[in-house]
């Protein structure tokens, strides 16, 4: 059963990391990068990393701002 998650949760940070890839709009590449960093967390949490994935949200938080402020500077 958890064999079966894992690999779903593999196959969503795969198509998600494309997908941050191709998005046209800078604001759809974020949104998308958010999704992909909690996938991300949650596969360490079943992994029973919990100290990772606590490092993982604090990176993914901060990326995001600066995405954000970033995009916003940019005036997409």
């Amino acid at each position: 059963m958890l064999g079966t998650i894992h690999e779903a949760l593999l196959v969503a940070i795969i198509l998600l990391s494309v997908s941050v890839v191709e998005a046209e709009k800078l604001s759809a590449a974020v949104l998308r990068y958010g999704l992909l960093s909690l996938a991300f967390v949650i596969a360490l949490i079943q992994l029973r990393a919990p100290d990772v994935a606590l490092s993982a949200v604090v990176v993914g938080a901060i990326v995001t701002g600066l995405f954000l402020y970033t995009v916003k500077e940019v005036g997409e």
